[in-house]
């Protein structure tokens, strides 16, 4: 009997096999859990896609309309429009907050199933990212459709948008890994996160250009501003989608990056992994 229990353990200890092995498992997890955030809403699915773009509208006329004279120095530098620049920065926030915000819950929301022993739970986490994908996929053909609309073809370096997601999502399945395991035993972890990702927002940058801040703000803020891992992603959009640069021109921060995030996901995994065992009494 301690030698099957030793032999599950063992097999379930492998996150990344486990994921290969319940892909489609976890697919359709992901369907339903995207069909169920909106179920019994008039509109549905439509909420989706209206309130992300309802932000975009109202930080674009902020910035660009109502407060035009006071973000010029936001704004400077920038050799596109400030809708396009905004857009391809709040585009993957939207996502990374989305998983953080869902994926934080997600043992608690599917209690019922992290209490079936023959279940396994270390793929829940992933069936949150999987599920953000739908509509983070919609934005990413919407804003390409704008930026056509603003003169700007499609062109190679728009194909590292499917990289820098994938570094998100990485990011992203990392972290809510750690905050899922923990938000077990202490549900105030869920309110916690929704204050970083309100800070967050502005300190990645996305709505001002770090860049034309740098005579404003000292070197050792700018730096510290550019460890989060985040701003990698950000910056990498942009570049994808305005500055032509390849990934690989920023070798130093694409290390950092990698190194920091792989960090992050092994902590949050191995966290994961210990305390799970008192999830289903906790539940």
């Amino acid at each position: 009997m301690l030698g099957e229990t030793s032999k599950k353990q063992k097999k379930s200890s492998n996150l990344f096999c486990d994921i290969i092995e319940n892909r489609k498992l976890i697919f359709n997890l992901a369907k339903n859990d995207f069909k169920q955030k909106f179920a019994g809403s008039y509109f549905g699915i439509i909420w989706a896609f209206v309130q992300p773009i309802i932000t975009v509208l109202v930080y674009w006329f902020v910035f660009e309309k109502a407060l035009n004279p006071g973000s010029r120095a936001t704004k400077a530098g920038l050799e596109v429009p400030y809708v396009l620049w905004l857009i391809a920065g709040i585009i993957p926030w939207f996502y990374f907050s989305e998983v953080l915000t869902t994926g934080t819950n997600t043992l608690i929301e599917y209690n019922y199933l992290v209490k079936k022993v023959v279940f396994k739970i270390n793929v829940l986490p992933v069936v949150k990212a999987v599920s953000s994908v739908f509509v983070h996929l919609f934005f990413i053909g919407f804003m390409l459709v704008l930026y056509a609309c603003y003169g700007f073809s499609p062109n190679l370096y728009m194909l590292q948008i499917l990289y820098y997601s994938i570094c998100m999502m990485v990011l992203a399945l990392g972290i809510i890994y750690l905050t899922s395991a923990v938000d077990v035993f202490f549900r105030d972890l869920t309110q916690v996160v929704n204050i970083f990702l309100q800070v967050g927002i502005w300190m990645t940058p996305i709505m001002w250009n770090i860049e034309a801040m740098q005579e404003r703000i000292s070197g050792g803020l700018i730096t510290i501003l550019k460890l989060n891992p985040m701003y990698y992603i950000v910056n990498g959009y942009r570049d994808s989608m305005i500055n032509q640069r390849w990934f690989w021109e920023s070798p130093k921060l694409t290390i950092y990056f990698w190194v920091v995030t792989l960090l992050i996901f092994f902590l949050g995994s191995k966290a994961f992994k210990k305390l799970q065992t008192h999830f289903a009494d906790v539940l």
